[in-house]
């Protein structure tokens, strides 16, 4: 018998936290609910404070992913408990953590008390839900099945989160190596090597190469560094404004595509992301052409999102949704070949989730490979330079001892 950290609410919504015994979480849940209790966190007993926290205590006043994510899995976890939409909103309002939120949540029960839907209710909270979340909500509204839909999207958006988050987890520590990495050599250059430079021009004669180089480099940043920093910064923002424009952002795109290796891990990324939308969409009850307008939304990179359009005009026009993407030459072979199959079979929603789960897994792969020989490099290629500027200040100095006496 296993030991189970719950957190809980009466139907009066009441909170209740304890510990209990039981074989596994499903049957520690069939256990609380024996009892009268509304389980939201059911944990074994290792897990961690934070994991043992009450979920629902929210901050839903920035309407972040990671927020409104905890706000689904909430409402999803009370209404498949058999709480009704009404009295969910109310347990979830009364143990907000903040007045932000309770206004939120506030408005949100209002709103469905008058009789309106959910999906138009969170449609008129501004941006704080997506496009795509609004359409999951409506698809399960509209099935019926309000509490599987939200489960669905809990786990939509938690799979997403998890993807983003490992890919930005991955690539910290070489963003912080060449931080240091350029830091360093900037102190070096600057501080440093001027330090030796007057004793250099007292030797009255020519340097080495290797240090004139040196020298030359350390007076080009000290003169002329800020000014080209500027330079970078104004260039930076012109060619961010010029993005703007469909037409440069769509060349820039396709050129992305076609880098060595950052563009077929840009490519996998983005195949994972909208393959998962547009499954999630399927399965959730939406229609196809509407479900690949939402899910064009999710993809980032301009030339794969207008092989999105073209797949979205030809289903208007009674074709399949593989060959016109195959068409386009954006989108992984295998990813089409998957799709293909799906709609063979009548299962596309689940291809499409496999689809997901198959690039998930190869974009944390490559992103591992790309680590394994990015990070040796980066110090090799750090220590080479490092030694580099120092051998050329010690040959100067031994030089010295060449002068004639």
């Amino acid at each position: 018998m296993a030991q189970f950290q719950y957190r809980a609410v009466t139907p009066e919504g009441e909170q209740r936290s304890g510990a209990l015994e039981a074989g596994d979480q499903s049957l520690a849940v069939q256990q609380l609910q024996r009892l009268g209790l509304i389980p939201i966190s059911v944990e074994e007993g290792g897990a961690t404070g934070v994991q043992n926290m009450l979920q629902l205590k929210l901050t839903l006043g920035g309407s972040s992913h990671r927020q409104v994510q905890q706000f689904t899995q909430d409402l999803a976890t009370l209404m498949r408990a058999g709480v009704s939409l009404d009295r969910a909103l109310e347990i979830m309002r009364r143990v907000a953590g903040d007045r932000e939120s309770q206004s939120l949540l506030g408005r949100i029960q209002e709103g469905v008390r008058k009789g309106q839907s959910l999906s138009a209710v969170l449609k008129e909270q501004g941006g704080d839900f997506s496009r795509f979340y609004i359409s999951m909500v409506h698809a399960a509204e509209m099935s019926g099945s309000l509490g599987d839909g939200l489960t669905d999207l809990a786990f939509y958006m938690e799979r997403s989160r998890e993807l983003r988050e490992k890919t930005l987890s991955a690539l910290l520590y070489p963003l912080i190596l060449l931080t240091v990495a350029g830091l360093s050599l900037l102190i070096i250059l600057t501080y440093v090597v001027p330090q030796f430079q007057q004793l250099f021009e007292d030797m009255g004669r020519a340097l080495p190469l290797s240090t004139r180089i040196v020298i030359g480099i350390a007076e080009f940043i000290r003169d002329l560094g800020p000014w080209v920093l500027l330079l970078l910064i104004l260039g930076a923002l012109w060619f961010r404004h010029r993005l703007k424009d469909p037409a440069v952002r769509l060349r820039r795109d396709a050129w992305l595509l076609r880098l060595p290796l950052a563009g077929s891990l840009m490519q996998r990324l983005d195949t994972a992301r909208f393959s998962r939308s547009l499954g999630t969409l399927v399965r959730g009850g939406v229609p196809l052409l509407t479900a690949l307008q939402i899910a064009r939304d999710t993809l980032t990179n301009q030339m794969m999102a207008q092989g999105a359009d073209t797949a979205a005009a030809s289903l208007k026009e009674g074709r399949r949704l593989a060959e016109p993407l195959q068409a386009t030459g954006v989108f992984p072979t295998l990813a089409l070949q998957m799709i293909q199959v799906g709609e063979e079979t009548g299962q596309l929603d689940d291809m499409l989730l496999k689809v997901a789960d198959v690039y998930d897994r190869e974009v944390s792969n490559a992103v591992q490979r790309m680590l394994t020989i990015l990070e040796p490099v980066l110090i090799v290629g750090l220590g080479l330079m490092i030694a580099g500027i120092i051998l050329s200040i010690l040959v100067a100095i031994m030089s010295i001892n060449d002068l004639p006496i």
